[in-house]
């Protein structure tokens, strides 16, 4: 059972997105549509990545020995200096592992 709900959701998500990549499909969006759903990356993301940045015990953490507040600032604040995402990925996520481990007591 689990097996054909997995395969009708995915099947789903396929359908719906082969609705608007299919150039030979006579849908479109408009302009206002288009921009709309512009904003929904950003949103969906900001809703992920919100509660574990900011409640990383499920209480609200602002101090600087927050490893995740302190990678998130670093990882938006070089993407905005170098334009290189992949980069501001793989060096804040180094800086927020070794800040952890070093929050924790290196040996």
């Amino acid at each position: 059972m689990v097996f054909v709900l997995i395969f009708a959701m995915g099947l789903l998500v396929f359908l719906n997105r082969y609705a608007f990549l299919e150039p030979r499909l006579p849908l479109r969006l408009s302009s206002n549509a288009r921009q709309f759903l512009g904003f929904a990356v950003p949103g969906m993301l900001t809703a992920i990545c919100g509660p574990i940045v900011f409640l990383p015990e499920h209480q609200l953490n602002l101090s600087p020995a927050n490893p995740y507040l302190l990678g998130s600032l670093l990882a938006v604040g070089l993407v905005l200096w170098t334009r290189n995402t992949l980069l501001s990925m793989l060096l804040s996520m180094a800086f927020f592992f070794v800040y952890r481990w070093w929050l924790n007591g290196s040996p």
